[in-house]
């Protein structure tokens, strides 16, 4: 717990105290190392998580001991990123969030289809522009890869429709607050810097479970 010279893997079974780890280390990094709270940031998976872990670290620290600390969610952390920074990326502000309903309806006005929307092809391709998102494949990789598989072609083809479509009405899915946060930071080296000055100890619980678009942007921060 009290290593701090580099990357650090806790192991352990459920139950064993993980998450009590996270919080501990964060108590001990601002009362005994003097680390400001705003330099450090805690990521979890659901807002469930998430809010078990601010009650768990609000009964070690108080006050200015909280000020500025970040307990959330990946996907908080990313639109946090992109309220400050999407501008670079095309976003206005006050950009909208389409939750998986928002998304699916959209996806089925690109099918023609009529017949093909009512037999749950819009879900699979709903779920097969998650995985590329979350595999970090561009709709231009995406129609490299699928141009052997007609089935694929439709998806990734409409794929390219769906971003195009997001950005123009300054939107983003759920998908795109870890995905876009990411291709912020790596398109821009200043911006990049400003957050690597920012959170200096980024702790990830569950670390197991991340994907690999999460992954890259823990890695590309810290």
């Amino acid at each position: 717990m009290r290593y701090i010279n580099g990357p650090l893997l806790v192991l352990a079974g459920a139950g064993s105290g993980k998450t009590s780890v996270i919080t501990r280390k964060i108590a001990w990094l601002v009362q005994d190392c003097g680390i400001a709270p705003a330099h450090i940031a805690a990521v979890t998976f659901t807002n469930k998580a998430a809010r078990e872990m601010k009650t768990r670290v609000s009964a070690l620290l108080h006050g200015k001991e909280l000020k500025g600390l970040t307990v959330s969610t990946f996907h908080t952390l990313g639109l946090n990123i992109l309220r400050r920074d999407g501008h670079l990326l095309g976003y206005k502000k006050g950009f909208s969030i389409f939750d998986a309903s928002d998304s699916l309806a959209l996806i089925r006005e690109f099918l023609k289809d009529g017949s093909a929307r009512a037999g749950g092809v819009a879900e699979k391709i709903q779920w097969q522009i998650s995985r590329w998102k979350n595999a970090l494949a561009t709709p231009e990789q995406a129609l490299i890869e699928a141009a052997t598989d007609a089935s694929q072609a439709v998806a990734a083809h409409i794929y390219s429709e769906y971003a195009r479509n997001l950005l123009a009405c300054n939107t983003v899915d759920f998908d795109d607050l870890i995905l876009q946060p990411l291709r912020l930071l790596q398109a821009h080296p200043d911006t990049l810097t400003a957050w690597q000055n920012r959170i200096h100890y980024l702790l990830v619980d569950e670390y197991q479970d991340t994907n690999a678009c999460q992954y890259e942007l823990v890695k590309l921060i810290v």
